[in-house]
């Protein structure tokens, strides 16, 4: 009876980044909407096109494809079932696809970034066009949109009003997991032309990378990983969060990225360790409602992704011309001479990932200590971060630019010497990522500059060598800043 109350006879889910089985909202939609259900990814041409032959985020894709594929066959119970993966203009494939298929609807979830909203507007009038439905469903955030708001009405600009009123809206129904329907063994064959399986990195293109060597777990397996030794930390998240040589955060950003664990699980879980008195976990909350509050920016003031949010931020005077592309060159490759930012740089360049407290640290010291335009590094930041999103990757360049909603004051800049001491004390991070440096005593790992000849000798650092002197000095670069933000001084 239940089957014969399914609104359609065909549908097609369309995995994009939620690329898991459990709690997925557009997979149990569809499993409860159809009587036989199909599965599609599609590596889309007009984004693939635009990167290199080797990015670490296509291979962590490809690795996920293979075990979501297992996850379905498995669901299903049959071998015939599984992912379909299609390579082009995703739009055209989905169309193409779900017109063979003779679907009658198409399932995915919300996504938010300006290309994908123009990219689904398409899908829905090519669709629609073919006598086909687009169902998209809410999955990636706790709140979206407009679902929270301010008493009178308007979305929110500061960050703290903003998680009070997202804690004090939050419920079970928010958090609980989105189960997969008994229907699931409804997953169809796919049709034999169809059952290439996931193809390899060569086939669609890219090279291998290093992500085996970095052992980034991938998958929804290797989010569940992580998870399991991230709770054995939890509690004590707010004493290790800003320390880059301690293993402190989560490092599940890429698996939020790609969807292959889902936020209503993470939420969840700090939620109720918070409830239960737990700090660690209270802070970690705080962070994952930060996404949801750079989500929402995104979607109700879309002229961020292009400029700032405080548009009168947009009259500053940044550097320009071949200096500032020399300025910009020696700090995304990591030669400023102050080891922090440099050793932060080279933390993204091996591995394309960062620690939080370094992305402020690298970003404050780009703008507002070589004056550079926020969206360059904004730009950088998006071509080499693993766990790359528009939303959060926006949200924090504009914060530490304090061109953004709720940012850090103008006036306040990061001093890297300092957050060194502060955040690296043992210089331990700067010692793994900058070898050079690894025999400079005590302080003067921070600020080599200070080093006597005598101990830059037995240091084997030679400044201006193996090792640069500083680009700029902070105290004057302050100054220079204090000045190019005075047109926006009220």
């Amino acid at each position: 009876m239940a089957i014969m109350n399914k609104q359609f006879d065909t549908g097609l889910i369309w995995f994009r980044r939620d690329l898991r089985v459990s709690d997925n909202a557009a997979l149990c939609l569809a499993l409860q909407s159809c009587r036989s259900l199909h599965a599609v990814f599609v590596f889309d041409s007009e984004l693939l096109d635009a990167l290199p032959r080797a990015d670490r985020r296509v291979e962590f894709i490809r690795e996920a494809l293979c075990e979501l594929d297992a996850d379905l066959r498995e669901l299903a119970g049959h071998p015939e079932a599984g992912l379909i993966v299609r390579s082009g203009a995703a739009v055209q494939e989905v169309v193409a696809l779900a017109t063979l298929l003779r679907a009658q609807a198409v399932y995915a979830a919300h996504d938010y970034e300006p290309q994908a909203l123009a990219r689904d507007a398409l899908a829905r009038g090519k669709l629609a066009n073919a006598g086909i439905a687009l169902r998209t469903c809410k999955d990636h955030v706790i709140f979206e949109g407009r679902e929270l708001l301010t008493q009178s009405g308007t979305p929110y600009g500061v960050f703290t009003p903003y998680k009070n009123k997202w804690l004090a809206t939050v419920g079970a129904e928010h958090l609980r997991a989105r189960p997969t329907p008994p229907t699931a063994g409804l997953l169809a064959p796919r049709p034999p032309a169809l059952q290439q399986g996931v193809p390899t990195l060569a086939e669609i293109g890219f090279q291998k990378t290093n992500l085996s060597e970095l052992k980034i777990p991938t998958g929804a397996s290797g989010a569940q990983q992580l998870l399991e030794d991230f709770f054995e930390r939890m509690d004590h998240y707010h004493e290790t969060r800003d320390f880059p040589a301690m293993k402190g955060p989560s490092y599940l950003g890429v698996h939020l990225r790609f969807g292959t664990v889902s936020i209503r699980q993470l939420a969840g879980l700090a939620w109720q360790r918070q409830i239960e008195g737990s700090r660690g976990a209270a802070v970690w909350l705080g962070e994952l409602i930060w996404r949801d509050f750079y989500f929402a920016i995104l979607a109700n003031h879309p002229h961020v992704s292009e400029g700032a949010y405080k548009r009168e931020y947009d009259a500053i005077v940044w550097e320009h011309g071949p200096h500032a592309k020399a300025l910009f060159r020696a700090w995304c490759e990591g030669r400023t001479g102050y080891p922090l930012v440099d050793a932060a740089m080279a933390q993204i360049n091996q591995t394309g990932y960062m620690h939080n407290r370094l992305r402020m640290v690298a970003g404050s010291f780009l703008v507002k200590d070589l004056g550079i335009d926020w969206r360059w590094g904004e730009k950088y930041f998006a071509a080499h971060l693993n766990d790359f999103d528009l939303a959060a990757n926006n949200g924090g360049w504009q914060w530490v630019s304090s061109s953004g909603c709720d940012a850090q004051p103008y006036f306040r800049l990061f001093n890297p010497v300092s957050q060194s001491e502060r955040f690296d004390a043992e210089g331990k991070f700067i010692r793994r990522y900058l070898p050079q440096l690894a025999q400079l005593p005590g302080k003067l790992v921070h600020a080599p500059w200070k080093a006597s000849a005598a101990q830059l000798q037995q240091a084997g650092v030679a400044l201006g060598r193996n090792y640069p002197q500083p680009i700029v000095a902070h105290d004057a670069a302050r100054a220079r800043t204090l000045l190019r933000y005075a047109v926006v001084k009220k």
